[in-house]
């Protein structure tokens, strides 16, 4: 009896992340439209954002059809009462009771609103804000304190003596109504002192990332020689070095056969969170090399994941890779083909 045709594995759609997934829909707008939509965003989703189009400009029509479904879907239940509300309800408070009547109620009806000219405190590095509250008037300080996220403010006080920080922080609870004009001229100190800090941008040089390209381009036999010399100086600096060499996206150089026994050592759970995360033609290639029943059983557990933390992704793809650089070690498999380097 013929032994049964096995049929090639079933290999799901890698899910896209959010991130990436927003850069893609911002890269298919017009510029002037997709800069609109930037302005509305807060100094962290803008940064993060703006990593993740440099990686959307590689991606594939594949990635372009999940995330325009991925939009479709989470906004099926959007209503459009949403849509431009604010403008909407002053519109027709000013067509019903006049310009002037509408004007004097509305501060009790509309939702508070941030304090959008001290807005530039978002921007600033915390460490230019913590200068400005210490030097400033405790009035002012406090002011600028009510105007930063909790997060933000806690780290603009962690550095003053506990006598301040509690004088601060009563004056920004009994703050009370503050006057336009003063908002104005806070923003003019803010600005102003934003002004002196202001400089050409550093280059951005070096680094671990750069030195594991060079250690990784040195012969095996010097690579660790040289990580042995310089774990004696630095054993946390060389750890991070040699963490470097080899990275999860790394896994694509292997083979289908050195690829498949890394995947087998993984737990199936830390394996479907690591492919949740990977880029659409690495997943593709690491279920590739999976059985069809393993690849469906992965397949499934990464459709029942739903949203899931990024520090947890990176935590799975991170064991993934030490597996990988252990079975390297063991001379169970080889890493970097490119070169001599185990």
């Amino acid at each position: 009896m013929n032994d049964p045709v096995l049929n090639d594995p079933v290999v799901p759609s890698p899910a896209i992340d959010g991130d990436r997934c927003a850069a893609i829909l911002l890269m298919l707008l017009d510029d002037a439209d997709a800069s609109a939509l930037l302005q509305h965003l807060d100094p962290v989703d803008v940064k993060s954002l703006g990593k993740a189009m440099f990686s959307a400009s590689a991606s594939t029509e594949a990635d372009v059809e999940l995330a325009l479904d991925r939009f479709v879907s989470k906004n099926r239940t959007l209503s459009s009462l949403a849509v431009g509300a604010e403008n909407r309800i002053q519109n027709m408070m000013q067509d019903a009771l006049g310009e002037m009547r509408a004007g004097s109620i509305w501060p009790e009806i509309a939702p508070r609103q941030d304090l959008a000219h001290l807005d530039i405190l978002k921007w600033m590095d915390i460490d230019a804000i913590s200068e400005l509250i210490e030097k400033e008037h405790p009035q002012v300080a406090a002011i600028l304190l009510s105007a930063l996220a909790p997060q933000m403010a806690a780290l603009a006080i962690a550095g003053l003596d506990s006598s301040r920080q509690a004088d601060l922080l009563i004056r920004t609870a009994t703050l009370g109504d503050i006057p336009a004009d003063a908002i104005r001229n806070i923003e003019e100190i803010v600005a102003a002192h934003l002004g002196r800090l202001t400089q050409e941008p550093a280059v951005k040089m070096g680094g671990e990332h750069d030195v594991a390209k060079i250690v990784n381009s040195l012969s095996r036999p010097q690579a660790e020689n040289i990580l042995k010399t310089m774990r004696k100086k630095d054993r946390a600096l060389a750890d991070a070095i040699e963490e470097g060499m080899f990275v999860f996206e790394d896994l694509g150089q292997l083979d289908a056969k050195a690829l498949g026994a890394v995947l087998r050592m993984v737990d199936a759970e830390k394996l479907a969170l690591a492919i949740k995360g990977a880029s659409a033609d690495l997943g593709r290639k690491m279920l590739g090399t999976l059985s069809a029943r393993a690849a469906q059983t992965i397949g499934d557990e990464i459709a029942e994941l739903g949203p899931v933390s990024r520090a947890d992704i990176e935590e799975a793809q991170k064991a993934v890779t030490l597996i990988a650089r252990s079975m390297a070690a063991a001379g169970e498999i080889m890493l970097n083909a490119g070169n001599d380097y185990v």
